[in-house]
This record gives C-alpha cells, structure tokens and sequence, in this order.
C-alpha cells in the first residue's frame, strides 16, 4: 500500500519508523517543514523526520503553506492510498484529504477529545491531569476532532516534565500506530466519534507564559515548572536578574507572609511563599549560565529572608 508521511519533530520519528519498517508500506513521500536556521552561526537544521526520510532515500516535499497548487500536485502524483500525519504543524487542506483512497490518519499526544491543539503534552501536566496518552483518528475538517480508531493510556508521575512525558508519549504513538497500521490499510478500525462536549483546548506554548505569578496557588505553579520542562521554561524574577527555575518543591508555607515573599534562603534551598502554599527553588539557571543549586546561587547573590520577589512579566533570555 502506497503510504505519504507527514511529520517534522522527533515526537514523530517512532511513528515514522513503524510505517517505514512495515513490510506491507511502500513510503512513497515524507512531508516535513522547511528547514530552519538556528544557533549562534545560523546553521540551517532538517527536521529529525527529514533526517530520517532522506536515510532511506524517500522523496520528501517541504511546502512553505499548503495553499498553493504545488505542494498539492506533487502529493497527488506520489497516488498515496494513505496519509499518516504525526506533529507535522500544518493542517491539512479538504483538497489534499480527499486524494488518498484508505483515508488520511493522525497520532495525536492525548486521549481526545481532551487536550485538543498544539501542546496537548504540557498542558495535561499543567492541568494536573494523572491519566494521558495517545490517540489514532481519522483526520476531519476540525481540529483534532476526526473519529477516533484506537488509543493507548499512559499514567503520569508525580514528577513527570514536558520532556520525559514527551518523549514516553512519542514512544507509544509509534506503538499505536505499528499496532494498527494493519487495521488502517484493510479499512477494519472500527471508528468512535468524538464527544465535543468533553473537549478541551491545549493553546500553543509561548514564551509570555514563562514568568512565575506568585500570586497562584503553590501546586499550579510547580506544575508549570515542570510542564515547561525544557521549553520554553519557567521565570522568576530576583531583582538582579531573571532566573529560569528547573526545579521546586511544595512545602507549608506562612500564614503571616504575601506572595513572593522569601521564607527561607540557605544551603537547604530558596523557599517562596505563594498564594497559599510555599515553593522551594531547588537548581536555577541565570540567563547564559550553566544550572546551579539554589547553595550555589546564594554563594554570589545573597538573598535573604522577608525580600519579596516581584511577580514580573520578565522574561530570562536562557532556554
């Protein structure tokens, strides 16, 4: 069966691997996004889908939109039977949904319809949702709202960060896919729609998120600690400058302190009080620096208790 994958991050690389290593796929074409410069030389990256595609010697297409004729032409030449699109950052035009005979699919990180859109991973965390996972759909006019074919649940830990949970999520969404790759090329899935009246919306990350509001309660900000774990990270201001925070801790803060205020600054840690609760400021990062225990950054810069740190809406430059 003639297959077109589309996908970009390494989120998408299990998926990937499941369709090229099945002996009844023939890949025809990958589709990934345009390359993209970073770092300080502006070095220009492929995509780790790209990465792969062009190992195994599979055509791929990267369209800056899929609005213009060309990239449309180019998929309906390749004649695919099936589209299987996995964190790709484009939606899918009706013109290119109707090429592909068996239909077009998507492995998406949540059990929809909760935790529709684009950062489905953090966003469960943030929530302090204790159940995810991923889900196949058939891939509709609405975001994430096609019918739904198979899933596959995953608990989450009390320390889960966007980072391990992506990377256990990308694991399975290759799992779920091999495992019904199958059923998709024999039309045999048996499909569910999709309660709308359930769902919910997972917005795109932005760096505008990434400053602490000592104002929230203790358990909402230690879970966007760790939500924003690698990216785009969590800020504190401390004055001086703007600290990125790696890891905290909820403990019994005082009833007698506001928000922001310093209980604590030794060698056990930097504790803050919060709306409710207090944080404890375990390893920190200053903009360009390596990461430091909280010891460590008061070596330098003293802090010392009853200081009230501002909820700011500055951003450190360090990722």
């Amino acid at each position: 069966m003639r297959v077109v994958f589309a996908g970009t991050p390494e989120f998408a690389v299990p998926s990937f691997l499941a369709v090229a290593c099945s002996p009844r796929v023939e890949l025809v074409g990958v589709m990934t996004r345009p390359d993209r410069s970073s770092g300080r030389g502006r070095k220009v990256r492929f995509s780790p889908v790209k990465l792969q595609a062009l190992e195994q010697g599979i055509p791929v297409c990267q369209p800056e939109t899929l609005t213009t004729p060309d990239a449309r032409e180019w998929f309906a030449r390749l004649m695919p039977d099936l589209l299987v699109v996995v964190a790709y950052g484009m939606l899918f035009p009706a013109e290119f949904l109707e090429i592909p005979r068996q239909g077009c699919f998507n492995v998406h990180a949540s059990l929809l319809p909760r935790w529709r859109g684009a950062a489905p991973i953090q966003r469960a965390i943030e929530a302090g949702d204790q159940v995810t996972g991923v889900s196949l759909m058939r891939i509709s006019a609405g975001l994430d709202a096609g019918p739904l074919l198979a899933t596959r649940s995953v608990a989450m830990g009390s320390r889960e960060t966007g980072g391990s949970l992506h990377d256990t999520l990308s694991f399975q969404g290759g799992k779920l896919l091999s495992d019904n790759l199958e059923g998709l090329m024999s039309g045999s899935l048996r499909e569910t729609e999709q309660d709308d009246a359930r769902a919910t919306h997972a917005p795109k990350l932005s760096r505008s998120e990434c400053p602490v509001d000592w104002n929230h309660p203790a358990i909402r900000l230690e879970r966007k600690v760790r939500a924003f774990s690698p990216w785009p990270g969590t800020t504190a201001d401390f004055g001086e400058t703007v600290m990125k925070i790696h890891k905290v801790r909820v403990v019994e803060g005082s009833a007698s302190a506001v928000p922001g205020e310093v209980l604590v600054a030794d060698r056990s840690g930097i504790v803050i009080q919060t709306l409710d609760d207090a944080l404890v400021m375990d390893t920190l990062q200053k903009p360009g620096g390596r990461v430091m225990s909280a010891a460590e950054y008061l070596n330098g810069r003293p802090l010392s208790p009853g200081t009230v740190l501002p909820s700011s809406t500055r951003v450190a430059p360090c990722t």
